[in-house]
């Protein structure tokens, strides 16, 4: 009797197979209802995008996406949040993005949504080039745009997570907001992810937040769901720990209940749990000059 069973695939990652360490990593396919949450939020952006006072597609550099979403919320001098948005670096734009804003400006706190080019259109470590681009371009404009240019927080969701972990490195930036981020880039070059981005092995070392941990960083709150894919709190998780063994400022906050999509309600709430990990960052860093 011939034996018809097929070899096992080859692991690839922490004893995953390709197959499996594609679906680790799709957090459109875990959530069934995903391109409802999409729709809302586009709806729910254009309506802050047409608040009074918003200054759209203001060009920080020279290509199509640098281009920055300017939300002011009232208050003279305001700190600002810098959102930089989630599609694993190839997809998604700011403009549906600005529900986020809701929690950050009923609290007086000044929002830019951040535009940045995609894969496979750069690479990338040209977009992360491209959010120290613009961080340094609003603390320079920060008397035009009326923010207080010494309070500056970014923040992020998914592929924007990551980009905010790395921009803690920037002189420009008091503390970082990273939700359901990426912190390791190896699993993402070796999954279906990577056809775009075509991540090389310099850009997994000099790129990912784990392995570039140093001291001097703004001090960064990790926050990841609990109903999230494994693979996505094991990597809060790992950064978390290898943070507090090199002594750094990095916090991890478990939101109970909440998939990769929902999460942003506690940021879109006044008083949501995102929403207040933001206000104790602001908190933490007041302005030099004040």
């Amino acid at each position: 009797m011939t034996d018809t069973k097929q070899p096992d695939a080859a692991p690839v990652y922490r004893g995953m197979d390709r197959a499996t360490l594609d679906a680790a990593y799709n957090n459109s396919a875990a959530v069934a209802d995903s391109p409802e949450w999409l729709a809302r939020w586009r709806a729910r952006s254009a309506e802050v995008r047409a608040m009074p006072g918003a200054q759209l597609d203001v060009p920080y550099g020279e290509r199509e996406r640098e281009k920055i979403d300017y939300l002011p919320s009232g208050t003279a001098r305001a700190p600002l949040f810098v959102f930089l948005h989630g599609g694993y670096w190839q997809r998604n734009a700011k403009d549906m993005f600005a529900f986020a804003a809701d929690g950050p400006l009923a609290h007086g706190i000044d929002v830019a949504l951040l535009g940045y080019t995609l894969a496979p259109e750069v690479r990338l470590s040209d977009i992360v080039a491209e959010v120290a681009q613009a961080l340094t371009f609003l603390q320079r404009n920060a008397g035009t745009f009326g923010f207080d240019g010494d309070r500056i927080f970014v923040g992020g969701w998914s592929a924007g997570g990551h980009l905010a972990a790395v921009a803690c490195d920037q002189p420009t930036v008091r503390g970082g907001l990273a939700i359901s981020g990426i912190f390791d880039l190896e699993p993402i070059a070796l999954s279906y992810l990577n056809e775009p981005l075509r991540l090389d092995r310099n850009e997994i070392e000099t790129l990912s937040p784990a392995r570039m941990l140093h001291g001097g960083m703004a001090p960064l709150h990790l926050a990841v769901g609990g109903n999230e894919l494994s693979e996505l709190q094991r990597q809060s998780v790992s950064f978390k720990d290898l943070a507090d063994r090199a002594g750094l400022p990095v916090t991890l906050a478990f939101l109970p209940g909440h998939h990769h999509f929902s999460i942003l309600d506690e940021l879109v709430r006044p008083d949501g749990a995102l929403t207040h990990e933001l206000l104790s960052l602001v908190a933490a860093a007041p302005s030099r000059a004040g």
